[in-house]
């Protein structure tokens, strides 16, 4: 579980393909990142499984799955190439964004961006037809792992104003129009969902 409040950016060594998965090595990062072999880290909004622990010294090595080369972007990462990093929240953390679960619900596109003449930017990003009916104004969706409040939901898209903090500490900061994105919905919209369809049903 995370909150969508992105520690920091990594940079990727290589990506390795490994018959349908692929091997996913990160530079050590360049802030504090501890965390144990095992450990859930959210890699622009991806739950993956840390392989060896970090300690600030050895890259961050992560096994990725078919489904999740299908499903996400990361199969395109190249060498230099910046991603965000969040490890998992730990139930004495302040819940500073939102429950995230690192599950992509779908890839969506950056459509415009525009600047805000304060140092922030406004973002609309397209989303996949599945995901319309969760575009709740003033809710939260997280876009590469990354917590952000929808603005403007309109049909397929919605828009989201970044501060200059969170372009700043994010790969936000060089996002550009037909740039792919990891979106993940609410989940407690998704809950909601659920249960009401089984109650429906009578299930």
């Amino acid at each position: 579980m995370f909150t969508g409040i992105v520690e920091g950016p990594g940079r990727v060594l290589r990506l390795e393909r490994r018959g349908a998965g692929a091997r996913l090595e990160l530079a050590p990062p360049a802030f504090e990142f501890a965390a144990a072999a095992g450990d859930s880290v959210s890699v622009s909004g991806c739950c993956l499984t840390l392989l060896a622990a970090a300690d600030g010294r050895t890259p961050l090595v992560f096994d990725l799955s078919e489904e999740t080369l299908v499903r996400t972007w990361l199969g395109g990462l190249t060498p230099g190439r910046a991603v965000n990093l969040e490890r998992a929240v730990r139930l004495a953390d302040r819940l500073g964004g939102h429950l995230v679960s690192g599950h992509v619900d779908g890839l969506g596109n950056i459509e415009a961006v525009e600047d805000r003449g304060d140092g922030g930017r406004w973002l609309r990003v397209r989303v996949p037809p599945p995901l319309e009916r969760y575009l709740v104004p003033k809710g939260s969706i997280t876009v590469d792992g990354i917590s952000l409040t929808v603005v403007e939901p309109s049909g397929a898209s919605f828009a989201v104003a970044v501060i200059p903090a969170t372009l700043e500490r994010t790969t936000l900061g060089g996002a550009a129009p037909g740039q792919p994105v990891h979106l993940e919905a609410d989940m407690l919209g998704k809950w909601i969902e659920r249960l009401l369809a089984a109650r429906e049903s009578g299930a």
